[in-house]
């Protein structure tokens, strides 16, 4: 079985789609500082965006090890449980760190918008889940699955600045 980040990195369409509107790059996978998960579990850089953002694997194990995404900034937040979930996330909202309130509507509008940009956005998304081989969910699906996520087995990923043992801000909350 091929691994996901191996299809990607085999798949120009779906690392194109990835890398932009999704901003996720897999050459990007140091962070910008020095950080830890508070419970010591491992920690993986595996991909990032352009703003210095990463995102991480925690603990042991492959591709279905929780995700965790540290911003530049010094929010963090566990976004996805395995590379499956954080793609199929990517893929159908690459606007999810523009949304604030995870309805419905507001998904809605942050779509037309990347629409107007891009045209063929829905084309492309389409093109790279089929390469990857990954049923898409609904947007406000999958931002709900992200929050649920973030909220719930998030608080056992807390990421800590470890020059100064100070963790970070949470990227979503109630």
């Amino acid at each position: 079985m091929t691994s996901l980040l191996a299809a990607l990195r085999e798949h120009d369409d779906a690392a194109s789609y990835l890398a932009w509107p999704g901003d996720f790059d897999l050459d990007r996978g140091d962070h910008v500082e020095e950080v830890h998960l508070a419970s010591g579990a491992a920690l993986e850089g595996f991909a990032g965006d352009g703003a210095g953002g990463t995102f991480f694997f925690c603990g042991q194990g492959g591709e279905e090890r929780p995700v965790l995404y540290a911003d530049s900034e010094g929010g963090a937040a566990l976004v996805a449980i395995g590379l499956p979930e954080l793609l199929r996330l990517l893929l159908v909202a690459p606007w999810w760190r523009d949304a604030r309130t995870f309805t419905a509507e507001e998904s809605r509008d942050l779509a037309a918008e990347y629409e107007e940009d891009m045209p063929d956005l829905m084309a492309r998304r389409d093109r790279a889940a089929a390469a990857l081989g990954l049923d898409l969910p609904a947007e406000e699906d999958a931002l709900a699955r992200m929050r649920e996520v973030a909220l719930g087995a998030g608080e056992d990923f807390v990421l800590v600045f470890t020059p100064e043992g100070e963790p970070y801000a949470p990227l979503i909350s109630d």
